[in-house]
């Protein structure tokens, strides 16, 4: 039996915040009502993260990942980078196998995690279609990319119409949405790389999310004090997004100079845009997860979690650079 020590024994309870929780009509006491005015995302501290910027955090930094396998981490990252080269530049049917695989898998996190909420999707129809849809974008592109993605939820409804009654409005609606999230956004990769300088442009969309990330985890770890969502991930700060910003704009001008050729400022629009939908990415995953009730949508990935746990800024992120390289090219 564990002892009054253990991790596992539960905390005396305060008498104090025991009779204020009696004396609430909610059982929450002022705790219930403090968090019912908290805002869901913050910026009355903004002012404050613009003028003491280069002070150290002591009040809120993010945890350290020391826990997971970094060898492993770097050994996937390696092997992912390896593979996305190959298919932009050197064998294109590699990027479309690995778009529709990064889906399929994607799907199918979704699926399994939203089974903690009672939510049954029906994974074998949802993940063959989560993984057409992006060599349907490679071979036919964008019209056979809706052409597919009209079937697939057909598909699904179909399927879940021969299926048990129980759930079944939650079901289509779960699948509807983990096929459009994690498979038709990132077959729009696919369509930008059809595009002109096609494997430079996804190149980097795709470098833009990751400095995003690493600049913003690499500066939020120092300085962040002021989350942006406390309610969402309370690990995003402010201080971590001006990071974010900072780094992916030196990013975005080179890669435009150097990479693809264009005026500088484009490549500075371009990763503000980035940053921003990116982040929202990160949000709305780390919104799903705090719903259901868990850490990382996946396993798969020694050191990292899920496809899914990796690619919730690419989503937002390659949907936004297909929109603002289409419109680069319509103002000239």
């Amino acid at each position: 039996m564990p002892s009054a020590d253990s991790p596992l024994s539960p905390p005396p309870p305060d008498q104090g915040d025991a009779a204020n929780r009696a004396a609430s009509p909610s059982g929450g006491g002022s705790d219930a009502h403090s968090s019912q005015r908290e805002p869901l995302v913050s910026t009355g501290l903004l002012r404050q993260v613009l003028t003491r910027p280069f002070q150290r955090s002591t009040e809120h930094r993010a945890p350290s990942r020391a826990g997971r396998n970094l060898p492993a981490a770097i050994a996937v990252a390696v092997v992912l980078i390896g593979a996305l080269v190959t298919g932009l530049f050197f064998v294109p049917l590699v990027l479309a196998l690995l778009a529709g695989a990064a889906a399929g898998i994607g799907v199918w996190e979704i699926a399994r995690s939203l089974t903690y909420k009672g939510v049954q999707i029906p994974k074998v129809p949802a993940v063959l279609a989560a993984v057409a849809m992006p060599l349907a974008a490679f071979f036919g592109g964008a019209q056979w990319l809706s052409m597919a993605l009209v079937l697939s939820v057909t598909l699904v409804v179909v399927w879940r119409a021969f299926g048990s009654r129980d759930g079944m409005m939650l079901s289509m609606m779960g699948s509807i949405f983990a096929l459009v999230w994690a498979s038709f956004l990132l077959s729009t990769a696919v369509l930008l790389y059809h595009s002109p300088d096609g494997p430079q442009k996804v190149l980097t969309v795709i470098l833009l999310a990751v400095s995003s990330d690493t600049f913003g985890y690499a500066v939020g770890v120092v300085w962040g004090k002021h989350p942006m969502a406390p309610k969402i991930s309370p690990k995003k700060s402010w201080e971590g997004f001006a990071g974010s910003l900072g780094g992916a704009v030196v990013v975005g001008v080179l890669c435009a100079v150097l990479l693809l050729g264009i005026p500088w400022w484009q490549g500075a629009v371009l990763a503000v845009a980035v940053v921003a939908v990116a982040t929202v990415g990160d949000f709305s995953e780390s919104m799903v997860k705090r719903e259901i009730g868990i850490k990382d949508m996946g396993t798969l990935l020694p050191g990292h979690g899920g496809v899914m746990d990796r690619i919730d800024s690419i989503l937002f992120a390659v949907i936004t650079g297909y929109v603002i390289f289409e419109l680069f090219s319509v103002l000239g």
